[in-house]
């Protein structure tokens, strides 16, 4: 059988969390938390990053620096998972949903200006599949209009757009180390924060709304409930599988990439024939990290017929999003900005090819050998 995804061990992730638990603290923000952050710090750079339990919390984080209250618009696409829009609802924000760009699936960023209203307060921009959107252009936008910018990067880690890494062009960005990811920690995401007036209300957030950083800092004496908050931070279990993670992250990427480009090579020629099309390709300003293979089939019948066929062979694909504005909460929760029939499309004939670190050259060959099957 090829699984659509399996967690992998790829260093010291095993030595490392035995450390921890030697160490005496598993609890948040021991040692391998603060060595995540700081691999952050340097490799991406940015000014702050702090380690959350999912890139979940590190959204529901962002709606609250954004300051989101009731009424309040979010645009975002509507072809995304579900936390990128529940983390603003769940302040009182209304999420605006616009269409995606055919080539990246992306957001399009010439829909954007038309959707925003005095109401709209930030935009969410999503890198769908570790693909850079067109961040000038929205950064011009959200300069223009004065809205917050948050870079869903949870496909995204270790993706370039015009040599900045994704997560550190806009306002703040958030990432994901779900196992699905590239980079993996079971569960896991962390917060990146691109202006220093976020950093000490970020800390208190993430902390149930405490200022119990600066007291272990020596800042002040005592520690106590100052604003918001939740438990955001991850045990550091978590952190030292991540870390060891982190070291390898260039090979994991790398691995990945590859096994993209022998999916495309092999597949190449039923693009030319039409039966599929293929996904974007990065460019020297648009890097990609190889978290995600696809195809787009020509019809929902083709789409829902390839899968099946997989399946009987063994071979896990799976399609993707729902999308957001026509489920139940989507449409009670927020409304549509834009005409929806590239996401509507895709939504429908998408699918999801195997794709992880260990994958075998036997294995790719057989999730190639039997899309050829399909389609003859």
């Amino acid at each position: 059988m090829v699984p659509f995804n399996k967690p992998y061990i790829v260093g010291k992730e095993l030595f490392y969390i035995a450390h921890a638990v030697f160490a005496g603290r598993i609890s948040g923000d021991g040692i391998y938390t603060k060595k995540c952050s700081e691999w952050f710090e340097t490799n991406l750079p940015c000014k702050k990053a702090l380690l959350t339990h999912s890139c979940t919390a590190a959204l529901e984080m962002a709606a609250i620096l954004c300051d989101i209250q009731h009424g309040d618009e979010v645009i975002m696409p509507s072809y995304t998972f579900v936390s990128t829009a529940n983390a603003f609802v769940l302040r009182g924000g209304v999420p605006v949903f616009v269409d995606i760009r055919p080539d990246t699936l992306n957001i399009d960023e010439t829909l954007i200006e038309a959707a925003i209203t005095p109401k709209t307060r930030a935009i969410v921009c999503v890198h769908y599949a570790g693909v850079p959107c067109e961040m000038d252009t929205i950064m011009d936008i959200a300069r223009k209009h004065n809205l917050s910018v948050i870079e869903d990067a949870a496909q995204g880690f270790l993706s370039y757009y015009k040599g900045k890494a994704l997560g550190t062009i806009g306002d703040m960005g958030t990432f994901s180390f779900h196992e699905t990811k590239n980079v993996i920690s079971g569960e896991g995401g962390a917060i990146i924060l691109n202006k220093p007036q976020f950093i000490e209300r970020a800390e208190i957030i993430r902390e149930k709304g405490t200022n119990r950083s600066r007291f272990f800092r020596g800042e002040v004496d005592k520690y106590t409930w100052v604003d918001l908050g939740s438990s955001y931070l991850p045990g550091e279990i978590i952190a030292a599988f991540l870390y060891a993670q982190l070291e390898e992250a260039e090979k994991i990427n790398a691995k990945r990439k590859k096994t993209c480009t022998q999916y495309y090579e092999a597949l190449a020629p039923l693009a030319e024939k039409g039966f599929i099309s293929l996904p974007y390709r990065e460019t020297q300003e648009n890097v990609g990290n190889g978290h995600m293979f696809y195809v787009i089939a020509k019809s929902p019948e083709d789409r829902n017929g390839l899968i099946a066929h997989l399946k009987t062979n063994d071979i896990w694909a799976i399609f993707h999003y729902i999308p957001l504005h026509s489920s139940p909460a989507g449409i009670r929760f927020g409304r549509t900005g834009s005409n929806m029939s590239v996401t509507e499309k895709i939504s429908d004939m998408i699918v999801r090819l195997p794709l992880y670190y260990e994958i075998s050259d036997s294995e790719i060959a057989k999730v190639i050998n039997d899309i050829f099957t399909f389609y003859k």
